[in-house]
């Protein structure tokens, strides 16, 4: 038996505090498969969630997931002709149930937070600990307050090691997260500057991800990384869970040192040992150490660990490289985007050996009112150290970065053809590209097929 969630009606509403209506009543004993939440995509035996969004409330769409082979739907109202579990709330009720089904599982949950790098840190945990356990983790980017109960859902029953990440907008909802997800190991990568307009400050921001532990099991293990003052002030030290911290700096527990660069990837050492990781960028020498100090946890031997990573592959579009063609790099980093990612991903090809850099920064968005100050950052960022080409900006936002940019090798663009062609002309084998910006502005488009 390894499939997902297999429940009775009964126990289901048991386990958020529903009401089932007569003709939930009659069929309580049967079990159900699955949750769904997209009459899409319903499958035979599934529970469905409605939800309420802006322009559409999923409780019209109930009678057809019963039509679609849904058993039962959780309802927020009564006068539906359809087997229904009454809840106060479908979202929490989500919630209420995951906690309840983890419970059931005799699994390990790590949960993972953190301004930038979570869905990385994610993959590297699971790439080291795949060769010892039975390990499932978040799917794509479910890691809200739906998204996580859903992957709950989707875990199976022989699962030894489930891995969480998790986001959030504001503070308490990493607290929400953590009451369901009650880890065994919390990992909190990095204070950036993303929510910050709705959080008013990166100590706000340290807090909100913070509240990982809130629920951390008493015998568990919190994982950070001293190199953010905010966390270090925040922290408490004095808890019945382990801490070890992991970072650049020396009040790091576990120091990452001697990161070098190259084409092929990242090389540092970690207490003596040297590992090789297939990813650009010096933050993902961190987050594999972050993934190194889990397996130290779990007792994995080095060697594997070195093995693993080095066979290492990472979610779509953060940092992918190929080359092009003409022979020419190109990183790929275009699926989302913070100031300090895209200083990060700046300071990769600042580093790397090509006789032609060209930077193609598009905006950042959601960062409201701190927007020009953190794309000014941005462009003095680049003011540093200006070893590159050409650097061409796309978009409103990172014009700011173009006027911040002090050379004549600064090109601004309205048009994303102009830009392709421009670019096109200019890559050969001793050219590497980088795209960077947020997923929305799509700069994926100035890849050739």
């Amino acid at each position: 038996m390894n499939h997902m969630i297999s429940l009775s009606i009964k126990k289901i509403s048991k386990f958020c505090n529903g009401k089932l209506n007569d003709k939930a009543k009659e069929i309580e004993e049967t079990f159900i498969s699955g949750v769904s939440i997209d009459t899409r995509t319903i499958e035979k035996n599934n529970m469905f969630a409605p939800f309420i969004g802006e322009n559409v409330d999923g409780h019209n769409f109930i009678l057809n997931a019963i039509e679609s082979g849904a058993v039962v739907s959780l309802s927020e109202k009564e006068n539906i002709d359809a087997p229904l579990i009454i809840v106060d709330d479908v979202e929490k009720a989500l919630g209420d149930i995951a906690r309840e089904y983890l419970k059931l599982l005799d699994v390990k949950v790590i949960a993972i937070t953190g301004s930038n790098g979570k869905t990385t840190t994610k993959d590297m945990v699971e790439c080291v600990l795949r060769p010892h356990f039975k390990v499932q983790k978040t799917i794509g980017n479910y890691n809200n307050e739906i998204g996580l109960p859903l992957t709950v859902f989707n875990t199976k029953t022989d699962t030894d090691i489930l891995i969480l990440e998790m986001g959030m907008d504001s503070l308490g909802d990493i607290h929400y997260l953590s009451s369901v997800a009650k880890p065994d190991i919390a990992v909190l990568t990095n204070v950036g500057e993303s929510h910050i307009e709705k959080l008013g400050s990166r100590e706000n921001i340290a807090k909100a991800k913070y509240e990982i532990v809130d629920d951390l099991k008493e015998d568990g293990l919190f994982i950070y990384s001293n190199d953010y003052d905010e966390l270090k002030k925040l922290v408490n030290k004095n808890t019945s869970y382990d801490q070890v911290t992991v970072g650049m700096t020396d009040d790091n527990d576990l120091i990452v040192e001697g990161i070098k660069e190259n084409q092929s990837g990242v090389t540092f050492t970690l207490q003596d040992e040297t590992y090789n990781i297939p990813s650009l960028g010096k933050h993902n020498a961190v987050n594999a150490s972050f993934a190194i100090a889990i397996s130290e946890f779990f007792n994995i031997d080095k060697k594997s660990v070195k093995e693993s990573l080095q066979g290492l592959t990472i979610t779509n579009m953060r940092m992918e490289q190929h080359l092009d063609h003409t022979g020419a790099l190109i990183i790929n980093d275009a699926y989302n985007a913070s100031p300090s990612s895209m200083k990060s991903a700046i300071d990769t090809v600042r580093h790397l050996n090509y006789k032609k850099k060209i930077l193609v920064l598009g905006d950042i968005l959601e960062l409201g009112s701190y927007s020009e100050n953190l794309h000014r950052e941005v462009g003095e960022y680049i003011n540093e150290d200006n070893n590159f080409t050409h650097i061409f900006t796309y978009g409103d936002a990172a014009k700011i970065i173009n006027s911040t940019v002090l050379s004549d090798n600064t090109n601004h663009f309205n048009n994303i053809n102009e830009l392709k062609e421009k670019i096109d002309d200019l890559k050969d084998e001793d050219t590497v590209v980088l795209l960077k910006a947020s997923r929305g502005m799509r700069l994926e488009r100035l890849i050739s097929e």
